[in-house]
């Protein structure tokens, strides 16, 4: 069994508009841009990350927002619910500002004994916020949303798959425990890791499958400490079976992806060296960075990229 992983690392979905997608989550959810750079393989999009003060590994989503990229439609074999942590007592203040920002498909419940309000994104992305204790960690006050409301960061993920089995024995390998089932849902939580330690595996039998487009979660990303334990938690995977990619170098993490058996794609990333390693962690998203390959090319690539608030 792997004993490496500490619980998620980052999200990363598709969008279809990168102001909208910027304003929903600086303004509407209150986190910071902690990062404005391209995506590696098509750098004439944006790659954008949010999260806590300093992009904290358990904090951050990130989007790649394609102009104009068709909605995609929801089904099994995808990440379908990204749950962030909130406040405990803080649910009625999420309802009114969500309506308040536009936000009106929501549905409130109850899930292994959190209290959970789920919604819509701007892309039909699939969100909770749930109410949780703080665990250590400090919301980002940057805006106007109050620290007694704030997002402390990701609660965990929701799978919808058509059968449950095979990745929940792929999560128990990764140092994942099953911890609950009710109804068609199974509850994984990893002990000893960040607060981002919880998988639900939603089991949807015979559904379509999900097709990907913008509000669809490209992939999930798991966290190690540094590059050895990640090169373990490889050795490990390739030695179950898996297919995993090389170590390739993200500018803030490390990463390898590899698929899961219910179509997923997850990720396990770095800690280290983090987003403050090429910023002042005062001014973090402020500047376009790029990578390296493509400084030769930064006056062009900053004209056909759009502009965005601060």
């Amino acid at each position: 069994m792997i004993t490496d992983i500490k619980g998620l690392h980052h999200v990363t979905s598709m969008a279809a508009d990168a102001n909208e997608n910027n304003t929903f989550f600086t303004d509407t959810l209150g986190l910071r841009r902690v990062k404005k750079t391209v995506n590696f393989d098509a750098p004439d999009v944006y790659h954008l990350y949010y999260g806590d003060e300093t992009g904290t590994p358990g904090s951050v989503m990130t989007y790649f927002p394609f102009p104009g990229m068709r909605r995609g439609h929801r089904g099994a074999g995808e990440v379908g619910v990204t749950e962030f942590a909130v406040p405990k007592g803080s649910l009625g203040y999420w309802q009114t500002r969500l309506v308040d920002k536009g936000m009106i498909r929501q549905s409130e419940d109850v899930a292994f004994g959190e209290k959970r309000l789920s919604f819509d994104g701007p892309d039909g992305d699939g969100f909770a916020v749930v109410e949780t204790e703080d665990r250590g960690r400090t919301p980002w006050t940057g805006v106007d949303v109050p620290e007694t409301a704030g997002v402390f960061g990701f609660n965990g993920a929701r799978f919808r798959l058509k059968d449950a089995s095979a990745t929940g024995e792929l999560l128990e390998y990764m140092g994942y425990q099953k911890a609950d089932t009710q109804g068609n849902l199974t509850r994984y939580i990893i002990e000893g890791g960040n607060a981002a330690d919880t998988i639900d595996l939603e089991e949807i039998g015979d559904a379509p499958m999900a097709g990907q487009g913008a509000g669809s979660v490209h992939h999930i990303a798991f966290a190690v400490d540094d590059r050895a334990a990640q090169l373990r938690v490889r050795q490990a995977l390739m030695d179950t079976g898996y297919q995993v990619t090389p170590v390739i170098d993200r500018n803030y993490f490390w990463a390898i992806y590899f698929r899961t058996p219910g179509g997923v794609l997850f990720e396990v990333a770095t800690n280290e060296p983090g987003f403050d390693h090429d910023e002042d962690t005062a001014h973090l998203g402020e500047a376009l960075k790029l990578p390296e390959q493509y400084e030769a090319q930064r006056a062009e690539i900053e004209r056909v990229l759009p502009d965005l608030a601060a």
